[in-house]
């Protein structure tokens, strides 16, 4: 009893509630999920409680009910999904039972409210519906730990498409004078964490609404800037999708960007969002939000969202860059957006935490200087000499010499910074080299400035003091490709390098190309 007495006064003011309301009613079991979500902390539900909601609600779901009945279990099993996530749900059979029928019940409840046009929705519960499917495709893309198993995983996956197929033929019906609605908001939010995960199903009707969600993230976007309220851009995902009364926040685009990330790979949808000013409307997106985490304000208060977003925004252009190089070359709006990665990455590298922003900034720098590099903003200037001076930072210090116990000779390895993210990191990283050493050759200045900094002879002088058999053939490749652009581009390179035993280093690597290059006058 003395364990009883220290439950939180949520648990007692509701206990006190429903056996006020239920006292003498048979339909006592539906009736307490409508008053739950009247008592509920407004962020973290009480431990104690969880177990004993998610029994009610198993009992209710898995009996037949009308919907007047179901709703509002469906509601509530929303609210703790968006406070507790699936924590709430037991491991176990019977708790990846429970999520199964929770999804399966929010996709019945979503088709039969959005396939018919005309039919009346019930939005509140379609919304708590959305927040469901939310979380089964977060378990169901989940590979560690997941409450789901393989073939529940697959089922899930083909019921929920046919549920995200109900939200585009309701999307396609949306007027101009719906598109402030907060369910539009909600049925775009579910979208684009659909395609987050998947874009290879329902391709068709993706592509159909394509210009739809670009026109609306673009409308929400000048309404919001119009009115520089840049604070509710932060805002917009701390917003519960099943807050009675929430207002319309109002960022779209960070929602649809892992979904554009995946679809610019992909000719046809690529298309598609350049033909409708995407990427102008991403650029401009990006230096918006670029401008919340720059100095005069306050980062610490700013969600991860943000610079998560940034990062996507950056995927997206490496794609344009990769896949669509006359568009970087045409629009203005990347000449904008070359200026603001050449004045930011030096003061970027330097910030602690944030070095997998940089490295996004300073490969996507790097590969657009290829494509501009007739720019009288590259033609040396103090910007552009300071972003390679930070590019080269970056690519310099990703390894170092570590000496191992019981050798003689030290190894190549990751350094400390680098280590925990290289995983995300490497590609950027081997990206980043070959656009360096791309950019080389187009650009004259280069080379001086590299040769002032001394990469080539400390990139020499790390390959001299390491054993060659730690040191992987692809990073072999990499170093060679830029030190062979560096000594064929610049005279005083080349003396450099011999004067660092550039030949023997060379030698003892197989890099045929860079020693032919220094043997030559």
């Amino acid at each position: 009893m003395a364990m009883a007495l220290t439950r939180p006064w949520h648990f007692w003011w509701g206990c006190w509630l429903l056996l006020r309301h239920s006292a003498g009613r048979r339909q006592s079991l539906t009736c307490w999920p409508c008053l739950l979500p009247l008592f509920l902390p407004p962020t973290t539900v009480p431990s104690e409680c969880l177990r004993d909601l998610q029994a009610g609600l198993a009992r209710i779901l898995g009996s037949k009910l009308s919907s007047w009945q179901r709703n509002p279990a469906l509601k509530l099993a929303a609210r703790l999904a968006h406070a507790c996530g699936s924590d709430w749900i037991p491991a176990g059979s019977s708790g990846s039972k429970f999520l199964a029928l929770l999804v399966n019940l929010a996709c019945v409840e979503v088709r039969l409210a959005l396939e018919e046009s005309g039919t009346e929705v019930k939005e509140d519960v379609v919304t708590a519906c959305y927040a469901l499917m939310e979380l089964g495709i977060q378990e169901c893309t989940r590979c560690e730990q997941s409450l789901l198993k393989e073939p529940q995983k697959v089922q899930l996956v083909s019921i929920m498409k046919e549920a995200i197929g109900a939200v585009i033929h309701y999307l396609l019906q949306v007027g101009p004078e719906k598109q402030k609605e907060p369910f539009v908001f909600a049925s775009v939010r579910i979208l684009g964490a659909w395609l987050a995960e998947e874009t290879s199903s329902l391709r068709k009707e993706v592509c159909q609404l394509l210009p739809f969600l670009v026109r609306y993230a673009k409308t929400l976007y000048e309404e919001a800037e119009e009115a520089n309220d840049l604070s509710q851009q932060v805002a917009t995902l701390a917003i519960s999708p099943t807050t009675p009364g929430s207002t319309w926040p109002g960022d779209a685009l960070r929602l649809l960007l892992p979904g554009w990330c995946h679809l610019t790979v992909e000719d046809g949808p690529r298309e598609i969002l350049i033909k409708e000013g995407a990427p102008s409307l991403l650029c401009k997106y990006f230096l918006q939000q670029w401008e919340l985490t720059s100095p005069g304000h306050d980062t610490s208060v700013l969600p991860d969202s943000v610079e998560i977003g940034l990062q996507t925004c950056c995927h997206i252009f490496l794609n344009l860059v990769v896949t669509a190089p006359g568009l970087i070359k045409r629009d203005a709006c990347f000449t904008s957006l070359m200026n603001t990665l050449m004045t930011s990455l030096p003061a970027l590298v330097q910030q602690q935490g944030r070095l997998l922003l940089a490295a996004n900034v300073a490969t996507l720098g790097l590969l657009m200087a290829r494509l501009l590099s007739t720019s009288p903003a590259l033609q040396g200037t103090p910007a552009s000499r300071g972003f390679f001076a930070a590019a080269i930072l970056f690519l310099s210090q990703s390894h170092v010499a570590r000496a191992t116990p019981g050798s003689d000779q030290a190894v190549l390895a990751l350094s400390p910074d680098y280590e925990g993210i290289w995983a995300d990191l490497q590609e950027l990283w081997f990206l980043g080299m070959q656009a360096f050493t791309g950019c080389v050759p187009l650009l004259p200045w280069l080379a001086p400035a590299a040769l002032r900094s001394r990469w080539p002879q400390e990139l020499l002088q790390l390959l001299g003091s390491v054993s060659p058999n730690s040191v992987k053939p692809e990073m072999v490749a990499a170093y060679q490709g830029v030190l062979v652009e560096l000594a064929r581009a610049n005279r005083l390179c080349r003396e450099a390098m011999r004067l660092q035993a550039g030949e023997e280093t060379a030698s003892h690597y197989r890099m045929a190309a860079l020693e032919q290059c220094l043997s030559e006058p």
